[in-house]
């Protein structure tokens, strides 16, 4: 498999990316907004949960001048797919998500549970087997995918092997909270077993640590 994927995440000091009430991480500041942003400029899809979209009810699109003429060099779209992974596929039709100037795309067990035109593509998966939807994303000509989370979607692709590699902020903050979510979840590895990162680059911006890994 050639698609290239690319987890980047933002956590607070003690490892949660968001609340004990899972609300949408507010935390980062304008630097990792930033950072995101260029992240997300430079694939050609970026994938997210259904309850990450319930707690932002938007995406971040590229505004940049910069990345959008970079995006353009490189043939890619003005912006990114934007694509919602959900068993479910049900979602609030007025989220903002829904009136952004971007494409959609609904990854989701059955195509018709989710019959409004709100997405310009359903694709159907069986919710387990990432490794044949990978290859079904990039039979579509996507190259680069960006995971922003959940942690259980992280969980289950570092599980499949299919974690290229990690871009990680860490946030002065302290959240605390046994059932705050954190970067990866899932069934967990056994000591000893888990993936291997091997640490590419560290950078210290007011207060913020923007860490970079590759999957090995």
């Amino acid at each position: 498999m050639t698609l290239h994927t690319t987890v980047v995440l933002a956590m607070s000091a003690d490892g949660k990316i968001a609340d004990r009430d899972r609300r949408a991480a507010r935390f980062g500041s304008a630097n990792d907004k930033a950072h995101l942003e260029r992240r997300v400029a430079e694939a050609d899809a970026v994938l997210f949960g259904a309850g990450t979209l319930r707690a932002y009810g938007t995406t971040l699109s590229v505004r940049n001048p910069q990345l959008l003429a970079d995006r353009k060099t490189r043939a890619q779209t003005p912006q990114p797919i934007q694509m919602v992974c959900s068993r479910s596929a049900v979602f609030d039709p007025n989220l903002r998500f829904f009136s952004q100037p971007v494409p959609r795309w609904l990854i989701t067990r059955d195509r018709q549970q989710w019959g409004t035109p709100e997405f310009d593509r359903v694709l159907t998966w069986d919710c387990e087997d990432w490794r044949s939807l990978l290859s079904q994303l990039e039979a579509e000509g996507i190259q680069k995918l960006a995971v922003l989370g959940g942690g259980a979607i992280v969980g289950e692709l570092f599980s499949a092997n299919l974690v290229d590699e990690l871009w990680l902020t860490v946030c002065p903050v302290i959240l605390a909270g046994v059932g705050a979510p954190t970067p990866v979840e899932g069934l967990g590895f056994a000591q000893g077993l888990g993936p291997r990162l091997r640490l590419e680059t560290v950078e210290a911006i007011e207060g913020e640590v923007f860490l970079h890994y590759i999957v090995e």
